[in-house]
């Protein structure tokens, strides 16, 4: 698949997945070059793309991307899954303050909300 094809199913710009495979955040796998040196992409790179594109919006940034995915290795495997558990766990604590943040908007919202502060 070339790369205005996965652009289209992945909605991502090409200049984004260039962007990727110069990060190395595309692994080897998943992209090849033709006798004519055009990137072509192995169909999975779809699915993978859509999970780098949910880890991104959940706030996982490039550089840590490239620390869980990169082949260079510098992180062992335990290392990498304490890492995830880390991440997940921010995510969890911001859905708490999100879910207090929700709670007090509707106690605004049906003239319940006491402010702790003066207004």
């Amino acid at each position: 698949m070339k790369i205005n094809d996965v652009s289209k199913k992945t909605g991502l710009p090409i200049s984004t997945l260039r962007f990727y495979e110069r990060k190395n955040l595309i692994p080897d796998t998943l992209l090849a070059r033709d006798v004519n040196n055009y990137r072509i992409y192995n169909e999975k790179v779809i699915d993978y793309l859509e999970d780098v594109k949910t880890l991104l919006s959940t706030g996982f940034t490039l550089n840590d991307l490239s620390t869980l995915i990169n082949q260079d290795r510098s992180l062992t495997y335990e290392e990498k899954m304490k890492f995830v558990e880390n991440k997940l766990k921010e995510i969890e604590d911001s859905q708490k303050k999100l879910e207090k943040s929700k709670k007090f908007l509707s106690e605004i919202l049906v003239g319940k909300a006491i402010f702790k502060t003066k207004c």
